[in-house]
C-alpha cells in the first residue's frame, strides 16, 4: 500500500496510522474467513492435539478440538503485513522473520502430538530450547552486528540508559526471547486466557513503538529515539487484527486451540518487541500474566523437587484456581482484568520517567 502513493500524488498511505489500520483490518477479515476452513479442514483430518493426562477432569471433553490455529493467523499477518509495510526497513524484515521461525518450531512440536496422538510425542525439552535459542540468534544477530539498535539497556521510570551492555546484548536478548515465549507457551492452557492478553501486550508495544520511531514524541517523552521503529507498528496492528479474528472462534468454549505453532510465534514476537523498543525489563509488567503463570510452574517445580510438597494444586496457576472450584470461564476474565490493569500501568512509565 504504501507504493501505491508513487502512483499518487496524495500522500495517504505513506502514513503509518493510515497503514497499520489497514493491515488490522486486512488481517482482521482475513482470519474471520480462513479460520472456520481451518477448523473444518482440522476436524476432518482429526488435527487435534491429545489432552495432558492430568489436566482436570473438565478439559478431557476438549479432545476433539483442533489445534494449530496460530499457523492460520500468523499467515493472516504476514499477508496484511506485506500488503502494507516498506520493505526497506531491517526491523519489519526481522518482525517477520520473528514471527515464521517461532511459528515454525511451534508447528514442528504441534506436528508430532496430533501424528502420534500422544501430548509427549512433540519435541522434547531439549530440542525445543535449541531450536528456540537457534532462531532467538537468527534474530538477535543482526540487529547487533546492524548498529541500527543499541545495546544500551533502559528501566521502567527512569529515563537514562544504565549501561552499555555492548556484546553481552545478545546473550540478554536470547534469554528475553526464550522466557517470553515460554511464558505465553505454558499460559495458553485454557480458552482465550493467552490471546486476549496478548493483544493488550500488543497494543502497548505499539504504542511504545510508535512513540520511539517518532522523534518529536520520543524527545518530549524522554524515550528511546530508534529511528525507523514505527514501521514495525503495522505488523503489530496486524497480528493484533488477526488474533481479534482468531478470538471470535477461540473464546469459550473454543472452537480452535492455538497450539504451540501460535503461543511461541506470540510470545518471539512480543519479545521481539520488547527489545527493539527497549522495554526488556518492562516486559514483566506488559505481560504480567505471562509472568505469573511461569513463576507458579518455577514455584511448583522447585518446592517439590527441594522440599517434596507442591505449593499449588496444580501448575500452571490456571490449574490451580480449577482445582479449587473456579469456574474456567470465570479464571479466564479475571486474568484478563489483570492483564489489562497491567498493561495500563506499563503505559503509565511513559510519563512517569
Amino acid at each position: 500500500m504504501y507504493y501505491l502513493s508513487y502512483f499518487s500524488d496524495y500522500a495517504f498511505f505513506t502514513y503509518i496510522s493510515v497503514r497499520s489500520g489497514f493491515a488490522f483490518f486486512i488481517a482482521l477479515c482475513l482470519s474471520l474467513f480462513l479460520m472456520p476452513k481451518f477448523i473444518t479442514w482440522a476436524k476432518a483430518k482429526n488435527a487435534n492435539q491429545p489432552i495432558y493426562e492430568f489436566a482436570p477432569s473438565t478439559h478431557q471433553s476438549k479432545g476433539s478440538t483442533p489445534t494449530m490455529g496460530g499457523v492460520v493467523f500468523v499467515f493472516c499477518t504476514l499477508t496484511a503485513s506485506l500488503l502494507s509495510v516498506k520493505f526497506d526497513n531491517l526491523f519489519v524484515i526481522l518482525a517477520l522473520f520473528c514471527l515464521v521461525l517461532f511459528c515454525a518450531v511451534g508447528f514442528i512440536d504441534d506436528l508430532g502430538k496430533i501424528i502420534k496422538k500422544d501430548n509427549h510425542s512433540g519435541l522434547s525439552a531439549r530440542a525445543k530450547m535449541v531450536f528456540l535459542i537457534l532462531v532467538s540468534l537468527i534474530c538477535c544477530v543482526p540487529l547487533y552486528l546492524s548498529g541500527v539498535l543499541s545495546s544500551e539497556l533502559f528501566v521502567p521510570f527512569y529515563k537514562h540508559p544504565l549501561f552499555d551492555m555492548g556484546i553481552f546484548a545478545i546473550f540478554f536478548w536470547v534469554l528475553v526471547f526464550i522466557a517470553t515465549s515460554n511464558a505465553v507457551n505454558l499460559t495458553d492452557g485454557l480458552d482465550g486466557l493467552a490471546t486476549v492478553p496478548s493483544i493488550f501486550s500488543l497494543a502497548t508495544l505499539g504504542i511504545f513503538l510508535y512513540l520511539s520511531g517518532n522523534i518529536n514524541y520520543s524527545e518530549y517523552l524522554f524515550l528511546p529515539k530508534i529511528q525507523g521503529l514505527g514501521e514495525v507498528v503495522i505488523v503489530c496492528c496486524a497480528l493484533v487484527g488477526a488474533l481479534m479474528g482468531f478470538l471470535w472462534y477461540n473464546c469459550y468454549p473454543a472452537q480452535v486451540f492455538m497450539g504451540d505453532s501460535g503461543s511461541l510465534a506470540i510470545g518471539g514476537f512480543i519479545a521481539y518487541l520488547g527489545i527493539i523498543s527497549k522495554n526488556e525489563i518492562l516486559l514483566l509488567i506488559i505481560g504480567f500474566v505471562f509472568v505469573l503463570e511461569t513463576i507458579s510452574v518455577i514455584l511448583q517445580v522447585g518446592s517439590f523437587k527441594i522440599f517434596h510438597k507442591r505449593v499449588f494444586k496444580m501448575a500452571p496457576i490456571h490449574h490451580h484456581f480449577e482445582k479449587i472450584g473456579w469456574v474456567e470461564n470465570k479464571i479466564i476474565v479475571r486474568f484478563w482484568m489483570i492483564a489489562l490493569l497491567a498493561n495500563l500501568l506499563a503505559l503509565a512509565t511513559i510519563k512517569l520517567r
